[in-house]
């Protein structure tokens, strides 16, 4: 709750005139409780969650020849009951989240995360600033807990649950067992627990690690995706073959980024993977070219 009952009093206690983002921050959160916006976070990924895979997996139902070009795993096709009861499983969790922010409020945010809520915004290079940070920082961290996870121990009580899709879907980001939800929020709180920001910071933080989440698990690589331009960015095509790989996997463990895999050389599968495609590509071209060549010389000889 912004401690200020007019725009005048907010002005004055800056020092200048309100940025427009900021007289539109006051207006709706002057005299809501911080508790509340402190929810918000999950009320938005919620509905980020429920919305972002829903065009690939209609798609895939009712229009495959639009996509199916672009799946990664073409011969496996999801069933639409399978996809719902991956969400419906998952989006149970949200509710359980609102109640956790909500009694654990006071000790979470103003004592570890020490979220502002209210003037001034911050600006843009800030923000910029801290989603690198906490972009580095939830990759590292992640990338480590999901090595203990592949563990035997780790696979077989508490990840598998995540793996038993082999050609996953978006939905199948939040799909894990409640103990992997609870690890891998860690990482993801890190950043904002070091280096404290603001609400709407906060919330555009967690938003793009969702998107990003759904975009890793959804099964497609589009040569157009935007993704490309970020440097060391591993996307859809190099988490798929994680799950691909299944349990077995040892390999394409960080979540966004592909340097810790490079660095502790867990990448080898991956590679090698890529690699024996690539010679299979080249035969099957190979073997066009001589085809054609061949049908060439027969319609010559006739």
């Amino acid at each position: 709750m912004i401690p200020y009952a007019t725009t005048a009093e907010a002005e004055a206690a800056l020092g200048r005139a309100m940025t427009w983002a900021e007289a539109a921050w006051y207006q709706y959160s002057a005299a809501m409780p911080d508790s509340w916006l402190h929810c918000h976070t999950t009320f938005i990924l919620f509905v980020i969650y429920t919305i972002t895979p829903l065009p690939l997996v209609v798609l895939e139902q009712f229009a495959p020849s639009i996509v199916l070009p672009y799946k990664l795993q073409p011969r496996v096709r999801l069933p639409l009951a399978a996809s719902l009861r991956c969400y419906m499983e998952a989006a149970c969790f949200f509710p359980l989240a609102v109640g956790f922010q909500l009694v654990s409020y006071p000790a979470a945010v103003k004592q570890i995360l020490r979220t502002r809520m209210g003037l001034p915004l911050p600006s843009v290079r800030e923000t910029i600033a801290q989603l690198v940070v906490y972009s580095l920082m939830e990759d590292y961290l992640s990338y480590w807990i999901h090595r203990l996870l592949h563990t035997q121990w780790g696979y077989e009580k508490i990840h598998r649950v995540h793996h038993e899709f082999t050609a996953p879907t978006g939905f199948a980001m939040s799909y894990s067992h409640w103990a992997e939800n609870l690890f891998l929020s860690i990482p993801a709180l890190a950043g904002p627990v070091i280096v404290p920001c603001h609400i709407t910071t906060q919330w555009l933080w967690f938003c793009i690690r969702l998107i990003e989440g759904i975009n890793t698990h959804s099964g497609y690589h589009f040569p157009f995706s935007p993704s490309k331009l970020i440097p060391f960015y591993g996307g859809a095509e190099y988490h798929d073959y994680h799950h691909y790989a299944g349990g077995r996997s040892q390999s394409n463990f960080a979540p966004l980024f592909t340097y810790c895999d490079y660095i502790y050389r867990t990448d080898k599968g991956y590679r090698y993977h890529k690699l024996k495609q690539a010679k299979l590509k080249s035969l099957e071209e190979n073997n066009v070219e001589k085809k054609g060549g061949s049908t060439a010389f027969n319609t010559v000889q006739d």
